[in-house]
């Protein structure tokens, strides 16, 4: 069977819409299918989500693990060997970077880091936000720069 096989079963196609709450004959009327009285029968009626009738919810119950530092800087990484694309002698910047496709905009929050894996055979000038210490080492080392902007 492939995709282009597929169809709805007999009977399945469409599917008539409930009207609710258009008179009794309807089979809708009245309490239009909300049962009688009660917290969900209401209007913006029910219960939250996780809300387990006054038991101690699981997210609650369950242990609390770790720390999340707020402060914490959010860089977007690329690896040396991805610097490879790009001629001789070019000056890379987070707008080239971004323009090329190899970082997404969205992940650029507090800048770009580079990391060392891989090998890189050009000689660049790149400019980023911050260097792992072998990324530097490896662009110094093909005679390139690593500038931290």
């Amino acid at each position: 069977m492939k995709l282009h096989d597929l169809k709805p079963a007999i009977g399945g196609e469409s599917k008539k819409r409930k009207r609710v709450g258009r008179g009794m004959s309807s089979g809708h009327g009245k309490t239009s299918g909300r049962g009688l009285g009660g917290q969900k029968s209401r209007s913006g009626g029910g219960v939250r989500p996780g809300f387990e009738g006054g038991q101690m919810p699981l997210m609650r119950r369950m242990p609390k693990r770790g720390f999340t530092n707020i402060f914490a800087k959010e860089y977007a990484i690329i690896n040396v060997k991805d610097l490879n694309r790009f001629e001789d002698n070019t000056i890379i910047t987070p707008e080239l970077l971004i323009q090329e496709g190899l970082v997404k905009k969205g992940k650029v929050v507090d800048g770009i880091k580079v990391l060392g894996d891989g090998n890189l055979e050009k000689k660049l000038t790149v400019k980023a936000h911050q260097f792992s210490k072998t990324a530097a080492e490896k662009i110094e080392a093909a005679g390139g720069r690593a500038e931290v902007i």
